[in-house]
C-alpha cells in the first residue's frame, strides 16, 4: 500500500514538476522487482492526470487575462492559436487523438498539450480518460520493458 501511495506522490508531483522523471521513478521500481506493474501503472496514470489538471486549468483560467490576450495579438501566435481553435472546435476525437499521442509517446508534450487542451477549453470528458489511459499504458510499457531487460 505504501508504494502505491508514494507512486501516487511522485506521479502527481512529476505531473506539475517537469524536472521530477516518473518514468525513471518507475524504471527503478521494476528494476529492483516490485512484480506490481499494472496496479503501478493504474495509480502512476491517475496521479499523472491528476497533475496535468493543474496545468489545464492554469492556460483555462489565464487565456482570458490581458497578458495573454496582448501576447496573442501577436500576428504568427495570434494565427498558430486560431489554427488550434480551428482543429479543435467542435471535434473533440481529433483534439483527444493529439492529447492521447502525447499522452502515451510524448511528442508533442503532453505538460505543452494539457495547457493547450485548457487554453482550447477542451471537454473534461476528453480529456482526463485521455490522459488517463495514455498515461497507465505508457507506464505499464516502461515497468514491463524494465521488468523483462532486468527480470
Amino acid at each position: 500500500m505504501i508504494l502505491l501511495l508514494t507512486t501516487f506522490g511522485v506521479s502527481v508531483a512529476s505531473a506539475v514538476v517537469p524536472l521530477i522523471n516518473i518514468e525513471l521513478y518507475l524504471a527503478g521500481l521494476s528494476a529492483v522487482g516490485s512484480g506490481k506493474a499494472v496496479s503501478i501503472a493504474i495509480v502512476a496514470g491517475a496521479g499523472q492526470t491528476i497533475g496535468k489538471v493543474f496545468w489545464y486549468e492554469v492556460a483555462k483560467r489565464s487565456v482570458d487575462t490581458a497578458w495573454v490576450q496582448k501576447k496573442l495579438s501577436a500576428p504568427k501566435v495570434k494565427a498558430s492559436y486560431e489554427r488550434w481553435v480551428e482543429a479543435m472546435h467542435g471535434r473533440p476525437w481529433y483534439g483527444g487523438a493529439v492529447l492521447f499521442a502525447a499522452a502515451l509517446g510524448g511528442i508533442p508534450p503532453l505538460l505543452v498539450m494539457a495547457a493547450v487542451a485548457g487554453a482550447l477549453k477542451m471537454p473534461y470528458w476528453v480529456f482526463l480518460p485521455t490522459i488517463f489511459v495514455g498515461r497507465a499504458l505508457r507506464f505499464w510499457l516502461v515497468l514491463t520493458g524494465v521488468e523483462f531487460l532486468f527480470g
